[in-house]
């Protein structure tokens, strides 16, 4: 089987080392823009991901079985439909799918055509300012104020005051994030902890994989601003066996089956953000992909055929027995930032270290944002690498990520010190 990854990122790198090693020696791996880390399992294909001609005549000529799109922005922009139109299979929704990621309003909208439990919401767009201004004056609070497009995980404020929720409302419509808040949704604030479970499915049939419990806030303690992700740990100890039915019952059958109904069925990897409160499970957001960095976490506990599995959802024909055990163990992923992420930081500082790291029992070291330059790994990117244990036990995993962080170096490391405290 020959395979195309698409993505430069710590879970394309997770990605990258698990279908390697599902594959073997029966096909090539080929991965687009990649970095060092993910070119240690694949070959470069040399493409830009925006670039859809390319990419589909990259595929005929390497006669590539499956392509699995990481991110979220090839999605939106109809990367899967182009593949599609050209019988390529392809891991990854279609633009109308993915608008359960891209656009929070339709996401929202749709979970209240089909009675799935979330937060109570209104959508604003720009020309309804006055109207989202006096909305916000008297609402509750907390509240959240999210901008409705893609803002690379940081488009979400939990306003504690009057006074910040309209400052906020200021800046999005005003453009802080361009096209991505040029509407925005407002909702309720809901209690509880978060968590977040990945669905892997055919548009029809599903395979859950181990819960996961990411972590926002730039700071220890969730202080600071939101990021893409500090870190995960799983299996999440909150969602309980309970819990995980009432997701797959009252969350991921009716959304799969009201994508179909709505003629665009979800095929790809469905990922429900939870907010779990007494037991009860609500959905905060649904990504139209792998988590990052959650799926650094989900794999290392993952064992079974990944190709296999993701290349039967392409196909229609979701094979569950590819899996052998969605939670073998526990895992730890701790993310190295740059100083200054999420806001401004520099690139090109040397870093050391991986190798020392990785030498100890379950590590791996997944680059998430680095370059390779005379033989020397650089910084790259705001999230750095993300630094992944698995153990027996999650308290293992935490320390062995811990101590692999304290082997590598390079100017302005910066992390959270309290990755999976939360499990404990």
């Amino acid at each position: 089987m020959n395979i195309l990854l698409l993505g430069s990122g710590g879970r394309e790198h997770a990605l990258a080392a698990h279908l390697c090693a599902s594959i073997a020696d029966s096909g090539k791996l080929y991965a687009a823009p990649a970095n060092p880390g993910i070119l240690q399992y694949a070959l470069s294909a040399r493409l830009g991901i925006n670039h859809h001609e390319e990419i589909v005549a990259f595929c005929i000529e390497h006669a590539i079985d499956l392509v699995v799109i990481g991110p979220e922005a090839p999605l939106a922009a109809g990367l899967a439909d182009d593949l599609r139109a050209n019988n390529i299979l392809v891991f990854g929704p279609s633009k109308a799918a993915a608008q359960l990621e891209s656009s929070k309003g339709f996401a929202k909208e749709f979970m209240a055509r089909h009675t799935i439990p979330t937060a109570q919401f209104r959508r604003f767009s720009a020309n309804e300012w006055e109207a989202a201004r006096e909305y916000l004056w008297h609402h509750s609070l907390p509240v959240v104020i999210k901008a409705d497009g893609l803002a690379a995980g940081k488009g979400v404020v939990i306003a504690e005051t009057h006074a910040e929720a309209q400052q906020t409302l200021t800046e999005m419509l005003g453009g802080k994030f361009g096209a991505a808040s040029s509407s925005i949704v407002v909702e309720e604030f809901m209690q509880g902890e978060e968590a977040s479970v990945f669905a892997i499915t055919d548009g029809e049939r599903f395979v859950t994989l181990a819960p996961a419990q990411d972590h926002k806030r730039i700071g220890t303690g969730d202080t600071g601003e939101n990021t893409g992700g500090m870190g995960a740990y799983c299996p999440a100890p909150i969602v309980t066996e309970s819990v995980m039915q009432q997701v797959r019952e009252r969350i991921i059958t009716p959304t799969l089956s009201g994508m179909k109904q709505e003629g665009m069925p979800f095929v790809g990897c469905l990922y429900v953000g939870l907010m779990i409160h007494n037991g009860i499970a609500n959905v905060v957001e649904f990504n139209a992909r792998f988590g990052d960095p959650e799926t650094q976490a989900v794999l290392a506990v993952f064992e079974g055929d990944l190709a296999g599995l993701l290349l039967s959802a392409a196909q229609g024909q979701l094979r569950p027995e590819t899996v052998h055990n969605t939670t073998h163990g526990a895992a730890c992923c701790v993310v190295l930032a740059a100083q200054g992420y999420p806001g401004a930081y520099q690139t090109g500082k040397r870093i050391e270290g991986i190798a020392e790291a990785e030498a100890l029992e379950g590590v791996r070291v997944y680059h998430a944002g680095t370059k390779l330059q005379d033989g020397v790994v650089l910084t790259n990117g705001g999230r750095v690498l993300g630094v992944t244990s698995k153990a027996a036990t999650l308290r293992e995993a935490i320390q062995r990520s811990y101590e692999a962080v304290e082997r590598i170096s390079f100017e302005g490391k910066t992390f959270r010190t309290d990755i999976g405290a939360k499990g404990l």
